[in-house]
């Protein structure tokens, strides 16, 4: 039995399959479902959640903590002793460190490499040499990433969401994670300590969110918010946005897999299935060839017994998963671009020529030998990517996301008398006496 529908594109019953596909990717649903007053809603529960820590701060923390995570702070301190951060070092395997170590230094190397110097200064037109415009860029004074703790252990996305904050400048990160059977993965402890951050608080949720965004006796507030979540998580971040900044509003992991004849049906099966493993994690494979489509099925049939999560896969694979077979390569490159994945991995004939033609996805990942797991864990990109097709609008999180663009203008009397009367002209327009008066004063 397919543990996921073949499709295709040109049947017009499968069409219509494809686009309730592309629907339940949307992040449309879940945003309406987040202005919903349903008493018995996600979003109200998350407001409620953000009014009590507003309103009664740590207290609130504990309560919730213990409420969802059944664990009791009351009267113990939220943040992470000094001596669990260094026990968790101790106690982590060498190797593991050794992965860690280079996971940070190529992230580090990606993100810093990637930032723009700030441009020449800039001669506005009618104010003559002696006009200046500039840009200057200011990293974020504090950030917050969240960690989830939920069905494993995310070391890696403590390094992807710290690294680029520190390449753009970041002094102050702090980090909050769920505490599991009374503590926080030792793992994401070490991922940390390694990258040199010793601020960890113990909780999760949107309580954690709130937290950071408010502020709170033991919390200190903080500029922006970043990390993956749950939905709860999400919707907290969605509420708090414009008191911070955050990375993104992100729906469930995904990855789109674009192959022809060339591809292997085992790599190809085994990327889809890597995904899946997320649970919930959207899997499809586009291809414009019906063999490959046939041996990708058996493939996932024969593979998936063997996966430790294979139950979570399974169900997974039920999640806005599909093998779609398009009439022609050029369709299927279209339909990748509708689709706008958060990753998409391409093994085909001219792999790296099909990439360029890619105008939407959060990362592209070229050629057989480059799995998505490479960008998971240690390329260098961030692998906070845009999911849910808004790659068609968003980017991944990077350096550039920690830093604030600054404008500089700087006249001396010679330049604003060149654009007086063009800027009097302009605010008498509008009906801003004050605005001509502030020009004319300085005349």
């Amino acid at each position: 039995m397919p543990l996921i529908p073949t499709l295709h594109l040109d049947a017009p019953a499968d069409r219509d399959r494809i686009s309730a596909i592309r629907q339940n990717l949307s992040l449309a649903p879940l945003l309406l479902a987040g202005i919903a007053d349903d008493a018995n809603s996600p979003a109200t529960a998350v407001r409620r959640i953000i009014r009590e820590v507003r309103d009664r701060g740590d207290a609130a923390i504990c309560e919730f903590t213990r409420q969802y995570d059944d664990v009791d702070l009351t009267g113990k301190p939220l943040r992470i002793s000094p001596e669990q951060l260094a026990a968790a070092v101790k106690q982590a395997d060498p190797q593991f460190l050794a992965a860690l170590d280079i996971s940070i230094d190529n992230v580090r190397r990606y993100q810093t490499a990637m930032l723009p110097p700030d441009p020449p200064p800039i001669r506005p037109a009618g104010g003559g040499p002696a006009a200046r415009l500039a840009v200057r860029y200011e990293p974020l004074n504090r950030v917050g990433v969240y960690v989830p703790g939920g069905a494993g252990a995310y070391p890696s996305s403590v390094v992807m969401t710290v690294a680029p904050a520190q390449a753009a400048g970041v002094k102050s990160i702090a980090i909050c994670s769920p505490m599991r059977g009374g503590r926080v993965s030792p793992a994401v402890l070490a991922a940390a300590m390694r990258l040199g951050v010793d601020e960890v608080y113990g909780i999760g949720g949107a309580q954690a969110i709130a937290a950071m965004a408010l502020g709170t006796p033991s919390i200190p507030k903080v500029d922006k918010i970043v990390g993956p979540g749950n939905t709860y998580v999400q919707l907290a971040k969605k509420e708090m946005f414009g008191i911070v900044d955050i990375d993104s509003f992100a729906g469930p992991s995904e990855v789109i897999v674009l192959a022809d004849d060339s591809a292997s049906a085992a790599m190809v099966a085994a990327e889809l299935l890597a995904q899946a493993e997320h649970a919930p994690g959207s899997c499809l494979l586009i291809t414009s060839s019906g063999s490959l489509a046939q041996a990708v099925q058996l493939e996932l049939n024969r593979q998936v017994p063997a996966l430790l999560r294979r139950d979570l896969t399974i169900k997974a694979l039920g999640y806005a998963s599909a093998i779609i077979v398009t009439p022609t390569p050029d369709a299927a490159i279209e339909l990748v671009n509708a689709f706008a994945p958060e990753h998409l991995q391409i093994t085909t004939k001219n792999s790296r020529a099909d990439a360029e033609r890619i105008t939407s996805a959060g990362g592209i990942f070229i050629g057989e030998k480059t799995p998505v797991a490479a960008g998971d864990y240690l390329a260098g990109p961030s692998h906070v990517l845009p999911t849910s097709g808004t790659a068609k609008f968003f980017s991944g999180l990077s350096a550039e996301s920690f830093r604030k663009r600054i404008s500089v203008v700087e006249y001396d009397n010679s330049a604003l008398t060149a654009v007086a009367n063009t800027i009097c002209i302009l605010a008498a327009t509008e009906g801003f006496d004050a605005h001509v008066k502030s020009v004319q004063a300085r005349q």
